[in-house]
Order: structure tokens, then sequence, then C-alpha cells
């Protein structure tokens, strides 16, 4: 299905919010279209996006803590009022599989924790090109591993990821498919990349304000290396994906992977999966970033509360 109600119509954008979106258009293309360039060492990439990501506007209600989760090292996020909820986000950021932390990802994932009042795990998953393909799909599936043995029941465990992240958490939710695991109540996918092939990616549009094509095949080389960028768990939308559980997909119409939220949609329908897709006119890639400034943020994560309670939790066993 696809759910309009989330989004709003230009005409009905306040005047405020229009003035907001220009601001913040200008400054992430001046930050983040600096820091995501194939001619930036990749060390200087993620020097750049830390400092960054600093910006952003997480909840004063979140706490964030070192965790580890089978061995896997990462971030603990809880709000205020929800530090023993039953639910549990495992959180898979974006960076394109080569840069980002948890760190990076705080105005997200505080906001997750606050808005559906629950906790939330962010691996730390090892990145390219030190560690290509599979090692971070074998590190999302060993933190959700070590979910379920602290007791934390899979009917009660959301995995939420980013771009790569979005990707990452369709592949781990198949190879848990492949590996007999019990699956997660539901999957959260804002701009998820699905297909690092880049056979069917279109020239960047207008609107796009960070991400490029040279980059985005300079980390799919990387990520990829000596696979099959067709392989089903490096570009999940060429997988069977009959069986996974419900699916929300956030996307902006101004960006360089809308193609590939249309494509995983339609290919997840065609698959009997339940989706829930939403579009946002005039957003930009992971907009959901902006939470707390941009009220198409707020409306998004809003959203995806409202989802992850509409689902019914996956029975036991």
């Amino acid at each position: 299905m696809t759910d309009p109600s989330p989004a709003r119509a230009d005409a009905e954008e306040s005047t405020g919010q229009r003035f907001v979106a220009g601001v913040l258009r200008s400054v992430l293309r001046v930050t983040l279209g600096a820091t995501f360039r194939a001619d930036l060492p990749v060390e200087k990439q993620r020097s750049r996006l830390r400092r960054v990501t600093r910006l952003t506007l997480p909840p004063r209600s979140a706490k964030f803590e070192a965790s580890i989760s089978d061995g896997i090292h990462g971030e603990r996020v809880t709000a205020r009022g929800h530090e023993r909820a039953a639910l549990t986000v495992l959180y898979l950021h974006g960076g394109g599989y080569c840069v980002g932390s948890p760190a990076t990802h705080r105005a997200i994932t505080g906001h997750l924790a606050a808005r559906c009042g629950a906790r939330v795990f962010v691996p730390d998953y090892r990145l390219a090109p030190e560690h290509a393909f599979p090692a971070a799909v074998d590190d999302a599936v060993a933190a959700y591993r070590g979910m379920l043995a602290n007791r934390v029941e899979p009917g009660d465990v959301v995995i939420g990821g980013d771009s790569a992240g979005g990707g990452l958490a369709l592949a781990a939710a198949l190879r848990l498919r492949e590996l007999a695991l019990p699956l997660p109540r539901a999957l959260v996918l804002f701009s998820p990349w699905v297909d690092l092939s880049l056979e069917q990616l279109p020239p960047a549009p207008a609107g796009e304000l960070m991400l490029t094509l040279p980059w985005i095949r300079q980390c799919a080389r990387a990520y990829v290396a000596r696979a099959d960028a067709r392989h089903p768990l490096v570009s999940p939308v060429y997988a069977d994906l009959a069986g996974l559980p419900p699916t929300l997909i956030q996307v902006g119409t101004d960006e360089i992977l809308l193609g590939d939220s249309r494509r995983l949609r339609d290919r997840l329908q065609s698959a009997g999966v339940t989706v829930n897709y939403q579009e946002y006119p005039r957003r930009w890639h992971v907009f959901q970033a902006n939470a707390g400034v941009l009220a198409d943020a707020d409306r998004a994560l809003g959203a995806v509360a409202r989802f992850i309670r509409a689902v019914e939790p996956t029975p036991a066993g």
C-alpha cells in the first residue's frame, strides 16, 4: 500500500517550513556534498561526517551508551521513561557501507527511541574497504542473535536502517530467513540502497544535495569487492523476498535513490509482502536526520511509530 497521509502538498507547506527547508538544503549541499566525494580519502570522509553530524539535534530525552550484542560493539539508545521498553529497534546506519557510525546517526536513533517508545541498538558494523561483503551482513545478523540470546522476543524487534543501512536491514532479514531464525516484527527502511550493480541507477536529479554517481560507484566497488554485485545479500532487490515481515519504506522525491525505493516496493508487493510506501515531495536523502527542525522529518518518524504499533507482533518460536 501507499500511505499518503504523512506527506504534504507543497501548497500546504508553511512559509516558515519553506524557509527552514531552504536553509537546510544550502547547509547540506555545502557540508555533506563536500564530504561524500570520490576524490577524498575514506578516512577524511569519515572524519568530516563525524564533524558535520555533531550539528544535528538528538532529543534531550535520549541517552546514548556504549553496548555490545553478541560481540558486536555499538550504541544503546533509550529515551526517558522507556528504558525498559519491550520494543527494540536494531538500527543499521547508512554511509555507503564505507562511512558512518552510531554517533553520526544519533538524530535519527534518538528520535526513534523517543517517538516509538523503544530501546534502540546501533551496531558499529565493519566498513569497507577494510571489510568488504559479507562483513556488514554478518555483523548485523550477530547483533540480532545477541538480542534473541538476551531474551528479546523476535516479535518485539524491528530492524531498520537508512541508505546502505536500509539495504543492509533487508539483507539481514534475508540472511535470517536462510538460517531459519525467527524474523523480526517489521522492517523500516529510509531511502534504502538495494541495487549495488547500479544497472538502473539514473542520473542525479536536480534536487539531489549530497550523493553523486562517482561516490556511489566508489562505495559499491569497495563493498562488493570480489562478490557478484547482483548477489541477493548485496543487492536485495534481486532476491526472493517472499515471507519477509511487513515493511515501511520512506523516501524523498529529490534523491538519486528514489528509483531503488520504487523498485523495491514493486518487488515486495509482487512477493506478497505487506508494504507501506511513503514518498515525501521535494525532500532529500535521509531527511529524517533533520527531525526536530524539519516538520516533514517529524511527520516521517511519527509515521514510523504508527506503522510499528499497527503491525501485529510475530508469534514466539
